[in-house]
């Protein structure tokens, strides 16, 4: 069948077994490049993206792609994505499949290791309080990058449930008086 489209049955596995390692490798680089890889896109950023999916795709392909090799193609990485959001239910595999959440700011203080640990800029940083409408560093109860990527600013003012911190790195740095207690 495969043959009628310009693709032997050696071709079309080298097409799986090609697009489930490169799958596998770029999950990989993204967990050790850190979260905000992709997560919010600048021009560069885009334009990196476009031509990595570019370089990723033809090596997918092979030296001749064909329709029914890009439609294996296509259909492997749909199927790798598919496994791996199930995955992410199991929690033996949702440390590999899922990134960590990294405290970035407790209370007015900065926290410099987990910016370098997660490739944050302190600019970067500052524009996203500005963007949350945050006037003064006292405005701040913590910050967070998120698993996905994003951050989060919490504000003061309004205590926190603790059990939204659970699994954060460095969340014990946040100061006690904004966390609600346990009656709270």
């Amino acid at each position: 069948m495969w043959h009628e489209y310009g693709l032997t049955w050696a071709d079309a596995g080298r097409v799986v077994v090609s697009a489930i390692l490169l799958y596998v490798l770029v999950l990989a680089l993204i967990r050790v490049m850190g979260q905000r890889t992709m997560a919010s896109l600048s021009s560069f950023d885009l334009a990196a993206a476009v031509a990595l999916g570019a370089v990723v795709g033809r090596a997918i392909l092979g030296y001749t792609p064909t329709l029914a090799a890009g439609a294996l193609g296509l259909l492997t990485l749909l199927v790798l994505q598919a496994l791996t959001g199930q995955l992410r239910r199991f929690r033996p595999a949702e440390g590999l499949v899922n990134n960590r959440a990294y405290l970035l700011m407790a209370g007015t203080e900065t926290v410099e290791e987990n910016l370098r640990r997660t490739h944050i800029s302190a600019a970067e940083l500052t524009a996203r309080l500005r963007l949350s409408g945050i006037r003064h560093r006292s405005e701040v109860a913590c910050v967070i990058l998120e698993s996905t990527g994003q951050i989060s600013v919490l504000r003061a003012g309004m205590p926190i449930e603790a059990a939204l911190l659970e699994g954060v790195v460095g969340a014990d740095r946040v100061p006690p008086s904004f966390l609600s207690g346990p009656g709270d």
